[in-house]
């Protein structure tokens, strides 16, 4: 049987660029392929990267779906029916909300693959495929499998060096997956033998550590740095706010490498943070939390979401000047989106809020309900602005990092990729997205 793989195409936002649709593959799809039996032959291909060939012939079609691609996964899944090609879909999107997409696939899987993508092939090779697969039990950390670096075409993405360690989260934000009826309320760990099989697979020492949250467990962390520090790897990851709390978690991060950790701080107003239960987070110690890190000679990408209720117009420029004045590194910026199947979702729609349905829409770039305390225009603008004046030269230089060890990412980040991010593709598309990846990584090396 041949299958294959496909990640839809993502619609890019205002500030995006192919920077962004380059920067690695789909941990999803490679896990897939690794779960999928020898004796079959599998395809991936990612529309973000490469056109997908509809007339090739395969036996089955299955696509990762995440909300904004929605719409794309039922074009793909229409030209594939009609070719009498089965097509099944699985991913965040449908685990979160499968009544929505029941119609749209000959089957979808909801929850993990691990445990029911064997039963999938089988049942589709005896003609006796299901419309649902659910798998709603709690994997055990071994359970989890690695995705198969070692099929991975290096030549389209800027990193290929991704890993996750976990599955999960231990929080409930309202306007998160988690909070979906759906999604398991779990935090898994992988063995930390596996992960380290996974770093020695990508033969880098830069790590990209792409878990929802990282420190999910501190105790299980602080093992995986006490394993990884003799690597002398440099790594990213995402880590939650309460990482204030635990400093000698920090001290272990510095000493084994850690060069940046990204940061849902989400609103620099408390109000705006209990709206939506993100009880992780202390705004009162937010700049405790900045200086802890900073001080250590780790930068932060700050993540902000704008439009939630207790915001007014007055929220932009508060958090512009919360960040040049704490000389946050990187800003990722997001407008309220309410996905399907989440608290916040439902909440929306019981005060019929929601004014756009159109999934395309729920990419964090559109306003898509009813503000409260602004109009959908206000937040819009606002949410470009902040982003136009994050970058413009003169707060670029205001943020530049104390330690002169962080101006070479710092400048390549935030003049490169984002202010001109453009330039920067154009030079990808000329040299290679791969040969640039491949020269930041040797200047992060450089680094001392």
């Amino acid at each position: 049987m041949k299958i294959k793989l496909i990640q839809p195409a993502m619609l890019p936002r205002p500030m995006d660029t192919k920077l962004k649709t380059r920067m690695s593959p789909s941990l999803a799809l490679l896990t897939i392929a690794n779960l999928t039996p020898k004796e079959y032959e599998v395809i991936i291909e990612n529309e973000n990267v490469e056109k997908i060939d509809f007339d090739e012939h395969v036996d089955l079609v299955a696509i990762t779906v995440t909300v904004d691609v929605m719409n794309r996964a039922l074009e793909i899944s229409k030209e594939f029916k009609n070719r009498g090609i089965t097509v099944i879909a699985g991913g965040i999107h449908i685990t979160a909300d499968p009544e929505g997409v029941l119609n749209s696939f000959d089957a979808i899987c909801v929850g993990m693959a691990e445990r029911v993508w064997a039963k999938i092939l089988k049942d589709k090779e005896n003609n006796s495929l299901k419309n649902i697969y659910y798998d709603m039990e709690n994997l055990a950390g071994k359970e989890i499998v690695s995705p198969n670096y070692y099929i991975i075409d290096n030549k389209k993405y800027l990193y290929t060096n991704i890993i996750s360690t976990s599955r999960g989260c231990p929080f409930e934000c309202d306007f998160c997956y988690n909070s979906c009826k759906n999604v398991l309320k779990t935090y898994i760990n992988r063995p930390i033998d596996d992960v380290i099989k996974d770093i020695n697979a990508l033969k880098t020492r830069h790590i990209m550590f792409i878990d929802d949250n990282f420190i999910g467990n501190s105790k299980w962390t602080k093992k995986v740095l006490k394993e990884i520090k003799p690597l002398k790897l440099k790594w990213n990851a995402a880590v939650t706010s309460n990482i204030v709390y635990m400093p000698e978690l920090l001290d272990e991060m510095k000493e084994s490498g850690c060069q940046s950790l990204f940061i849902g701080f989400e609103s620099i107003n408390s109000k705006s943070i209990d709206s939506v239960h993100k009880v992780q987070n202390s705004v009162k110690r937010y700049e405790k939390l900045v200086d802890e890190i900073h001080k250590r000679g780790i930068m932060i990408n700050a993540s902000f979401v704008f439009g939630l209720d207790e915001d007014d117009v007055s929220v932009f420029k508060n958090t512009l000047e919360w960040i040049v004045k704490n000389k946050i590194e990187t800003v990722t910026s997001h407008i309220l989106t309410s996905y399907p199947g989440t608290k916040l979702y439902s909440s929306l729609i019981e005060e019929n809020r929601i004014v756009d349905f159109n999934l395309s829409n729920y990419n964090t770039a559109h306003v898509v309900y009813k503000p409260k305390n602004m109009t959908a225009e206000e937040l819009y603008n606002g949410y470009l602005w902040i982003y136009k004046e994050v970058y413009t030269f003169k707060n670029i230089m205001k943020r530049l990092p104390k330690s002169k060890k962080q101006w070479i990412p710092f400048l390549t980040f935030n003049f490169l990729y984002r202010k001109f991010g453009k330039l920067t593709e154009l030079l990808c598309n000329i040299v290679s997205f791969k040969n640039i990846g491949r020269f930041f990584r040797w200047l992060a090396y450089c680094i001392k």
